[in-house]
Order: structure tokens, then C-alpha cells, then sequence
């Protein structure tokens, strides 16, 4: 599936898949595609599926949308182009589909085959990429001009800073090169996990033949690995090394370049460029022994210091993955352990009221049953409210925003809180405010979120003199937000702990807590696009505000994350 990921920004490391209908790009909670950049416009542009591709429409933004560093009203899209709205920089990928059928058409020619007749014209080290890289003032008057203005090396090193995707990172590394040598034809090869080449990125100037295949000698890519050499390759007609044979210029090529993709420990691969026959916009030079080449010697230095480069990108990025993913085992392993923990206590609790009931019923006493059905009933409650959590905090959703009442929905929250709240002998004061029965909300979010925090603060207040709990609204027609306030007056948070209340697992509640509730609400304040203000004083208490926009489109201010003060 095609993709945006952002690689700059705000909204750095998101991903947002297109789908087969228009989707709009802006600030406003209504977009498909929500950007939370201050230059961005309400609605900046819009992405429209076009046959088998995608193509951008600026609408009317007040700063513009660029695609690969030029502005545009329209233009289609290809893997690697690199879009531009505000300050955020986004990477288009057509998708493994659409790369893969590219990839296909790559042929890697066997040595044995007679159609493999490449000559390398030039060649260099593999260090030469990084050598011209350290001191590009000893390189050719081309090479000097092409990296004194340093563009070229600046995306590659912006390449390895920003894109951790290996899908996002190949195209824009083809891009560099497209840029960089005006090639026809380019394909990154890396070694899969049992040393063989496979071809995972591919780059067309201008659309492909339906048919066009694109293939490559083995013996040179044999050689770039076996002798750490970039080279430069052309018909092999009068190289008697590789034997009578058929010319490459049977499959339209007239010159390529060959380069390794080395990282820091190892040969990851080769990066690889062609020029058709027919192409004729280069200048040609020759080689010492008279031969026309539209390679120069420069061009082979400048796909040596990309290949370089390259290898450093792609060596982050596997570098990055790998951890990415273990960190990702070792969340697992922390959630069920965790989790765990949690089930167990219940599962005790229920097993306790379990006896009881079994004792009373042997015994004949209601009172012994009624203790043991409150204990199961108690401990059900708290399973189905971690299972709730466990399910809202696991995906994405966008909230089913609808006119609502919102003291209708704070009402039942506080109506079902009562009797903890009397139990733990909490006063629990209930202060709705006017002019709040249309306000744009997923109901059932809004009660998950406020119950979670209303769940805390009566908690929190267990214990104190005089304890009590107040849940405020109002409207501020100002800036058009509804806004809740839940106080207590019970021990407090510790400002160490202030900064983590909002972390997963995260709980000041012992075996009683699963850290979740807070996250949770954290969430779906977000995805209305709200935001959480905390105060706390320790054995003062502690205030939770939340805003949320009123109308669609609105903000309520940053929802970048909670703002916590002690």
C-alpha cells in the first residue's frame, strides 16, 4: 500500500497509507492526513489516486507545497519524491506492491551466460567514496563543483538522519543518484540472509516500457564485490577477456556504473546505473585508449562517495529495525508479565469470593454469600475495566465525533462513581456548566477517559480528612473549547512522578492499579484533539483539566502531549 512517512516535523516517524479515494493534508482534525505544524494550512493539499499512482493538488495554501524542493500546484507522484508542506517533510512510497513488480523485471545475468559481455572501462577502490567525501578539494573540476555545493551529500546525510524505513530509504538513495549522474536506469542489489543478490529498489527515467527488463552482468557485479572496486562498464566487443559473444548493446545499454553499497562492517550490496543507447543529453569523453564513454571518471567518484554513503543508511536503518523490533519483544515481555500480575490479583480476589460463597451456601447464610458475591462482583468489575483499556490504548481510532451533551455524559460518569466514592467515604460534588449540549465528541471515549481520572482522584483521597472530589464544565465561548475539571484534595503527586503519570504501567497504586488508566485517557483526549493540564501539590492534591475543541476543526490547544506542573 502507498504511503506517506514523515520524516521531518512535528509528526516525525508517522506513517500515513493512502487508500484508493482523495485525502486531504492539513492542521484541521478533519483530514484524513492531520499534521500538527503551525505553517501547515487547515486544508494544505489533498493526495488523489490516478490510475495506478497518486498525484498532489496544493488547495490554495498560504505557504505552498513543494515536491522534491520545487513548488507545485499539481504533480504526480513516484517512490522517493520527498513533499514539503510547512515545516514538515514527508517521503512518498508507492508500496512493496508497486516496487516489487519493478524489481521483477531485473535480470542478474549468470557467467556462464553468452550474453554476458561487459568490459569495465574504469575502475576505483571502495574507499575512494569516503576518501573524496573527507577532501573534495583534490577531485576533478566536475566532482569538486558537484560536492562544493554540497547538495547532493546533504540529502544523503538527511537520508541517514531521518528515513528508518529500509521501503522509504532505497527510493530517495535512486533519487541522489538520478540527480547526481542524469543516469536512464538505476537499481540498488542487496544480499539476502543467505548472500544473494536481490534486486530491492528500481528507478525508470520517466515511466518503463510495460515490457522493459532491466538487466545487469553478473561478472561486474561479481567483480564490484570480490574486489571492492566501483568501475564503469561498456560494450564488450573488443574486450577479448570475456570472449566472443552477444553485445550488451543488445539490451539497449551503452554504459553503466557499478558501485558497492559498503557499510562500516561489511559489502551490503551494489548500487548500479545505466545509460540507453538512445540517450544522447550527456557529454562524451574518452578513455586513454580512444574508446567514447559518457562515463567519466568523476561519475564513477561520485557513485563511490553515494555508495558510501548509501551503505552508512542502510546499515543504520537494518541497525535501527533490529533494535526497534527487540525493544518490541521486550515490550511484549513487560506487558504480559505485567498484565500477568494484574489477572493474578483479580483472579485471587474472585477466587476468594468464590469461597466465600461456596462456605455460605454449605452454611445457609445469606450474609456470607452476600459478602462473597460482593468480592466477585468487585474484582469482574476490574477485569472488564483493564480488558476496556487494554483494547482502547492498543489501537488507532479516530473518534465518532457527534453533537452531544457533554454534562449528559459527565453525569452518568459521576452517577456511576457514587457509591465507590460513598463506600471510600469521598464526597463527590458534581457542578455542570451552561451552555454545553452540542459539543463534538465520541460520547463513549469522553466517559472512558473521565472515568479513568475520576476513578484516581477518588482513590487518591481515600484516607484524608474531609475528603472530597469536584467535577466541573464550563464553556469558554472565546476559544471555543468545553473544558472539565476533576480536583481532589487527596495526597498529591510527587513531581518525579508527575512526569511518568502518563507512561504505560505507570501506577502510584501498588497491586490496585494497572497503569493504564491514564495513558488511556491521555489517548482519546488526543484523538479528539484536546489536550490534559496537571497540577499537583503533594498532600494538597492534585487537578486534571482537559479542553476539548467544541467544533470540528477547532483546536484546543497543543495535543502534542499532557502539561504537567507541579
Amino acid at each position: 500500500m502507498a504511503s506517506l512517512f514523515v520524516i521531518q516535523g512535528a509528526d516525525q516517524g508517522k506513517r500515513f497509507e493512502l487508500k484508493s479515494k482523495p485525502m486531504a493534508m492539513g492542521r484541521d482534525q478533519s483530514n484524513p492526513i492531520r499534521l500538527h505544524d503551525t505553517e501547515v494550512s487547515r486544508r494544505h493539499a489533498e493526495v488523489r489516486p490516478v490510475d495506478d499512482s497518486y498525484r498532489i493538488i496544493d488547495l490554495g495554501s498560504a505557504n505552498g507545497t513543494f515536491v522534491n524542493g520545487q513548488p507545485i500546484d499539481q504533480s504526480p507522484l513516484r517512490s522517493g519524491d520527498r513533499l514539503q508542506l510547512g515545516q514538515t517533510v514527508m517521503l512518498f512510497n508507492e508500496g512493496v506492491g508497486a516496487e516489487r513488480d519493478l524489481t521483477a523485471r531485473v535480470d542478474v545475468l549468470s557467467r556462464t551466460s553468452p550474453d554476458d559481455r561487459s568490459a569495465i572501462l574504469k575502475s576505483i577502490p571502495a574507499g575512494e567514496g569516503s576518501r573524496v567525501l573527507q577532501a573534495p578539494d583534490i577531485t576533478g573540476g566536475w566532482l569538486k563543483d558537484r560536492l562544493l555545493n554540497l547538495s547532493v551529500m546533504y540529502r544523503t546525510t538527511q537520508a541517514i538522519s531521518h528515513v528508518m524505513e529500509i521501503d522509504a530509504l532505497l527510493p530517495q538513495i535512486l533519487e541522489l543518484v538520478f540527480e547526481s549522474i542524469s543516469a536512464d536506469r538505476g537499481a540498488i542489489l542487496l544480499k539476502d540472509d543467505n548472500g544473494l543478490l536481490v534486486p530491492k529498489a528500481v528507478r525508470w527515467r520517466g515511466p518503463a516500457e510495460p515490457d522493459e527488463r532491466m538487466t545487469i552482468s553478473r561478472t561486474i557485479v561479481d567483480h564490484v564485490l570480490e574486489q571492492g572496486q566501483g568501475v564503469i562498464t561498456s560494450d564488450a566487443s573488443g574486450d577479448k577477456r570475456f570472449g566472443p559473444a552477444q553485445s550488451i548493446v543488445d539490451y539497449g545499454i551503452r554504459e553503466a556504473i557499478c558501485v558497492p553499497v559498503q557499510g562500516r562492517h561489511a559489502t551490503l550490496g551494489v548500487l548500479y546505473a545505466d545509460i540507453r543507447a538512445a540517450s544522447g543529453f550527456m557529454p562524451t569523453t574518452f578513455t586513454r585508449e580512444g574508446v567514447r564513454s559518457r562515463f567519466s571518471q568523476d561519475h564513477l567518484m561520485l557513485m563511490a562517495a553515494i555508495g558510501h554513503q548509501a551503505g552508512l543508511a542502510i546499515e543504520n536503518t537494518l541497525f535501527y529495525n533490529d533494535k526497534i523490533q527487540a525493544e518490541r519483544l521486550a515490550a511484549v515481555g513487560q506487558t504480559i508479565a505485567t498484565l500477568s500480575h494484574h489477572i493474578k490479583n483479580i483472579l485471587q480476589g474472585i477466587r476468594g469470593g468464590s469461597y466465600l460463597i461456596d462456605m455460605g451456601l454449605n452454611e445457609k447464610d445469606d450474609a456470607i454469600v452476600r459478602r462473597g458475591w460482593t468480592i466477585v462482583e468487585k474484582n469482574q468489575g476490574k477485569i472488564y475495566n483493564m480488558v476496556m483499556d487494554m483494547l482502547s490504548f492498543s489501537k488507532d481510532r479516530e473518534p465518532a465525533l457527534e453533537p452531544n451533551d457533554l454534562n449528559e455524559t459527565i453525569t452518568d460518569v459521576v452517577e456511576l462513581m457514587q457509591s465507590r466514592a460513598k463506600e471510600l467515604g469521598v464526597e463527590l460534588q458534581w457542578e455542570p456548566g451552561a451552555n454545553l449540549d452540542q459539543v463534538l465528541i465520541d460520547a463513549d471515549g469522553i466517559h472512558r477517559a473521565v472515568l479513568n481520572i475520576l476513578t484516581n482522584a477518588i482513590d487518591a483521597s481515600e484516607g484524608v480528612t474531609t475528603p472530597r472530589v469536584v467535577v466541573k464544565t464550563v464553556c469558554d465561548p472565546d476559544s471555543s473549547t468545553a473544558r472539565i475539571t476533576i480536583s481532589d484534595n487527596g495526597i498529591g503527586i510527587d513531581e518525579e512522578d508527575l512526569a511518568t503519570i502518563f507512561q504505560v504501567f505507570s501506577s502510584s497504586k501498588g497491586s490496585r492499579g494497572t497503569g493504564l488508566g491514564l495513558p488511556v485517557s491521555q489517548k482519546i483526549i488526543r484523538e479528539h484533539g484536546g489536550k490534559i493540564v496537571v497540577t499537583s501539590k503533594v498532600g494538597k492534591g492534585s487537578t486534571f483539566v482537559i479542553d476539548l475543541p467544541m467544533k470540528r476543526g477547532e483546536s484546543g490547544g497543543s495535543s502534542e502531549g499532557p502539561v504537567m506542573t507541579g
